[in-house]
């Protein structure tokens, strides 16, 4: 028994730490953490409070994940030096978890934004919105551009943008308003993914060097925009900008830019008569 230390009994050195004292037998018995004395007359553990800065680290690095024979190759050479190298590891997966909840976050946001527009307006109206500018990450595409070939790209665009999933972002289609003023109503010249966080820093796949925000996106500019929505099958959206343009006309406003197109209720559908497209217009 240590001299003149009072020790606190296995149940109480638990309670004082919010832990399960199995828990503390089972580190007794990996030789993860051992009590500071065993009676020996009825084999209770006894504990010091000295030890709960140690214990408090053990459960630190278990709460970040840190594996059991990690921790036990930490505590058989424990010292500053060690201890900081393994917290400098987990604060940079601790950031990249934030980082991954914040992108999550903003997308489970945009999605019931989508669900409250589909419940609550009238979407045979054409409006004026004011828009925050965001950062859009875009790939170029032709008429001649298959459907394999976009997908193949938009999933290219999405590891190099570090997203897990596509659906982590917001993404579409962008037409010139050029084409939309002739007429030309299906000539798409890319395909746009929304970066959640874009101070993030965005990679080429040629280089893991991190690109200047002006180069790395497409910054689709804060303002006032046309917001339409058309319901149906894709084919059948020029017959919503030619009322765009007669709204446009109308109001006296003028169409700048691009035209961006998303659909916002594919995860509610089955069929593709049901499929909402946004579609959105900076105008001066």
């Amino acid at each position: 028994m240590i001299q003149n230390e009072k020790l606190l009994t296995i149940g109480q050195f638990a309670a004082m730490h919010g832990i399960n004292k199995k828990t503390l037998m089972w580190y007794d018995e990996i030789g993860l953490f051992r009590p500071a004395a065993v009676n020996p007359e009825n084999g209770y553990r006894c504990y010091s409070y000295r030890q709960s800065a140690i214990l408090e680290t053990i459960l630190l690095l278990r709460e970040l994940d840190v594996s059991v024979s990690e921790i036990q190759d930490f505590m058989k050479n424990r010292s500053a030096a060690s201890l900081k190298i393994l917290l400098e590891e987990k604060i940079t997966a601790l950031d990249q978890s934030i980082e991954h909840l914040r992108s999550l976050r903003k997308t489970l946001c945009s999605y019931h934004e989508h669900m409250e527009t589909l419940l609550t307006m009238d979407l045979s109206q054409i409006r004026i919105v004011d828009k925050e500018e965001r950062a859009l990450v875009t790939v170029e595409i032709t008429g001649e551009t298959s459907f394999e070939k976009e997908v193949e790209m938009i999933t290219a665009a999405t590891k190099k943008c570090q997203l897990r999933r596509l659906h982590d972002a917001s993404y579409g289609t962008m037409l010139p308003v050029e084409s939309i003023y002739g007429g030309h109503f299906e000539d798409y010249t890319r395909l746009f993914i929304e970066i959640p966080d874009p101070t993030a820093s965005v990679f080429t796949e040629e280089s893991a060097e991190p690109r200047p925000r002006e180069s790395a996106f497409h910054i689709q500019s804060a303002g006032r925009y046309i917001q339409a929505f058309h319901k149906g099958p894709w084919k059948e959206i020029p017959r919503k900008y030619r009322e765009i343009l007669d709204f446009a006309e109308a109001q006296n406003l003028t169409l700048y830019g691009f035209s961006y197109e998303m659909g916002i209720n594919e995860n509610v559908i089955e069929r593709m008569e049901d499929y909402i497209t946004q579609i959105e217009i900076p105008v001066s």
